[in-house]
């Protein structure tokens, strides 16, 4: 790595001061979702077939509406971060691997934000 200072070598950090932090935090995140994945899976197939107000209800118990919110905010961030590492593998126009990670942001957050924003709905009992 021709990038790096000699504190960047010791410190274990690339040219941009970030790698090994990412590379850490996206292999914490893969740990997490593999417990969030079961209730979450479990959630989901129990509810397939059902009528709107039995979903509504299966999701106002609290148990059920924050392992789901913590599956997506865990599942939307590893989810972010492995895209961005692809856009940093395969994209080498740098305009346009700028608008990709930018993008990659927004939607990420976007279906996040949606998706925690209709578990609280159903699990206040707003959803009608």
């Amino acid at each position: 790595m021709k990038h790096q200072t000699p504190y960047n070598r010791v410190a274990g950090l690339g040219s941009a001061r970030e790698g090994s932090r990412h590379w850490w935090l996206q292999r914490l995140s893969s740990v997490a979702l593999i417990p969030l994945s079961f209730p979450f899976v479990w959630i989901v197939g129990s509810n397939l077939g059902h009528s709107r107000e039995q979903v509504i209800a299966a999701f106002a118990n609290p148990v059920v509406a924050i392992s789901t919110i913590l599956f997506l905010i865990v599942g939307f961030h590893h989810l972010q971060q492995g895209l961005q590492v692809v856009i940093e593998d395969y994209v080498h126009t740098r305009r346009l691997a700028m608008t990709l990670f930018i993008l990659n942001i927004i939607i990420c957050w976007t279906f996040g934000v949606t998706g925690i924003f209709a578990v609280a709905q159903m699990s206040f009992g707003l959803a009608n």
